[in-house]
């Protein structure tokens, strides 16, 4: 999409386009653009109100419901922040006595819309053209206009004095490939770090891989997982850091549907958050009755041992986070397993106690372990109909498999694990 594709889509023909095309999307993409050419479209813009349409379609797993009337770049949309997480970041602003925020690198506008969502009033600033025009439409077809405005500009051009809090997402992708060095973001490394300097109330949004040794002093690092899995990490700044270290754990429940089926269902997010100020270190023991898979967001922030005290726990292996214990403590912060079997790995020994067992599904997870899942999965060529869970781990070194069933210590599922 372009500027002129942008402006058009926003016209009343385009809106005829794009409620058109949203009724064809995730389909066949040459049966609908000749439908869309059948029913008058000029092709351009059939072409470009069906690619919007196949974004919306994707973002409602960001966005929800609202992703309807918002407008999308393939980029924006890879790089926008879920709802579920801006959501609760707008609600901590908010409740820390930000009423005025500058969001420097502000995308299409997923984190600006969710402030202004929470009463705050954004100010957004964006360099690349098409993704400041993309936010501003999307300011105003969500009715937040009036209290997210986008100025496109150099964010380290923006003065500050205007706002009581700032947010940045510096950009991390330069020609669609991502960039790992913070001094090659856009804007530097340096002036995100002096934003905390000049406005006591500063987050920096930054990849869930940063390295610890480039967390500022007096920062607090949060990792954020949404349904296990680790979608970002942020830094909070000056009076916002309540803690060194904080991992943040969403879980989405089922949409509920309202009494008598009147209106839309109703999606809850539960959030369970650890903390820390210290660094300690869990103790080492033996291998135990149940493991512990602690939740992504837990083992970037660096507080296995944190759970480990809260589970009575402890590791087989001083370089590996598995977690075990001998009783099983309910936990939203790790997937517990029951474990029935402690195997030193031996791909033949392991095929003949599952098929003696007729086990024919497995759930691999693996830490510390080489093997790959889905080669392990078709070499063990399974036919039972019982199910299991493997852990491929190491304990004292060794390679070694754990044969488990889900222990009553567990809330939330991990995806894409089975």
């Amino acid at each position: 999409m372009d500027l002129g594709q942008l402006a058009r889509l926003r016209t009343p023909a385009g809106s005829a386009a794009l409620t058109a095309a949203t009724e064809l999307a995730g389909g066949d993409p040459l049966a609908a653009a000749t439908a869309l050419r059948s029913a008058g479209f000029p092709a351009d813009l059939a072409a470009a109100a069906l690619t919007q349409a196949e974004l919306r379609r994707r973002a409602v797993g960001k966005f929800g419901p609202v992703a309807a009337d918002m407008f999308f770049t393939r980029a924006g949309l890879e790089q926008a922040t879920r709802q579920v997480v801006a959501r609760r970041r707008a609600e901590r602003l908010r409740t820390s006595g930000v009423r005025a925020l500058a969001d420097l690198g502000c995308g299409i506008g997923a984190d600006a819309l969710a402030a202004a969502r929470a009463g705050i009033r954004v100010f957004g600033v964006e360099a690349d053209p098409l993704t400041a025009a993309t936010a501003t439409a999307n300011a105003e077809a969500t009715g937040f206009a009036e209290r997210f405005t986008v100025e496109r500009r150099d964010a380290t051009t923006f003065d500050l004095h205007r706002v009581d809090g700032v947010f940045c997402d510096p950009a991390r992708r330069a020609s669609g490939r991502r960039i790992f060095d913070p001094n090659a973001y856009s804007p530097p490394w340096d002036f995100v770090l002096s934003l905390a300097e000049r406005v006591p109330r500063t987050v920096v949004k930054v990849a869930p891989g940063l390295d610890h040794a480039l967390i500022p002093p007096g920062a607090e690092a949060e990792w954020v997982s949404v349904n296990g899995d680790l979608v970002e990490a942020a830094l909070w700044c000056g009076e916002l850091a309540t803690a060194t270290r904080r991992a943040t754990v969403l879980r989405e429940e089922p949409p509920t549907e309202p009494v008598g089926r009147v209106g839309p269902a109703t999606q809850h997010t539960r959030a369970h958050e650890l903390t820390s100020s210290r660094v300690t270190e869990a103790p080492v023991g033996p291998v135990r009755r149940y493991v512990y898979d602690p939740d992504p967001a837990v083992i970037r922030a660096h507080l296995v041992a944190e759970l480990a005290g809260a589970l009575d726990a402890t590791l087989a292996d001083p370089t590996i986070a598995y977690l075990y214990a001998d009783t099983p403590t309910p936990t939203p912060f790790a997937r517990c397993l029951e474990i029935t079997d402690v195997l030193p790995f031996s791909l033949k020994r392991l095929r003949a106690l599952l098929r003696e067992r007729r086990v024919g599904r497995v759930e691999i997870r693996k830490r510390g372990s080489a093997l790959e899942p889905e080669q392990l999965r078709r070499d063990l060529r399974l036919t039972g109909d019982q199910p299991a869970s493997l852990v491929l781990t190491r304990v004292d070194g060794a390679p070694t498999v754990l044969i488990c069933r889900p222990g009553p210590g567990w809330i939330g599922a991990r995806r894409g694990r089975y």
